[in-house]
């Protein structure tokens, strides 16, 4: 059923996943004093208090937009509960590839700017990626428990 507790976590992890475009995963700033952050849209330079963006990421912002929909898409699966528990783990091993990108990108984008950074964060984007798997895990737990709830009704009868 649509309105059950699944739905809520489905949809939390939809709105984890969109909220990558809004905080960056990697802020840095160079030997210049030049503060950059990786956007899964880009890499975006401060300047006079303007994000300027640098370099573009079509296909990261892409994969994020097909994965933030992803959620969505399993909650209109209510009716077949098996299929939404694997399309659940096809959405967790996505994530965790999708979450290794980021890592491979923002060390590549380190090392291009320099070996001998005067600081570095890792932002809040980053922490984003582990909060949409913990609530995909809670809507699986969900799931199954509407999954062990309907055989016991079904051996009642």
């Amino acid at each position: 059923m649509i309105q059950r507790i699944q739905s809520i976590w489905l949809f939390l992890a939809c709105a984890t996943l969109f909220a990558l475009f809004l905080f960056p995963y990697l802020q840095y700033s160079d030997i210049g004093g030049i503060g950059k952050a990786l956007k899964i849209t880009g890499v975006y330079r401060g300047l006079e208090g303007q994000a300027i963006r640098e370099q573009f990421f079509i296909l990261q912002t892409a994969v994020t937009v097909l994965l933030g929909i992803f959620p969505l898409y399993i909650i209109f699966k209510f009716r077949n509960r098996k299929q939404q528990i694997q399309l659940i783990v096809l959405e967790l091993v996505l994530i965790l590839l999708f979450g290794a990108w980021l890592y491979v990108t923002a060390n590549t984008a380190l090392a291009e700017a320099n070996q001998f950074l005067s600081a570095r964060n890792i932002g809040v984007g980053f922490f984003l990626l582990p909060i949409a798997i913990i609530f995909l895990l809670m809507a699986m737990g969900g799931i199954r428990k509407d999954e062990k709830l309907i055989k016991s009704a079904d051996r009642l009868r």
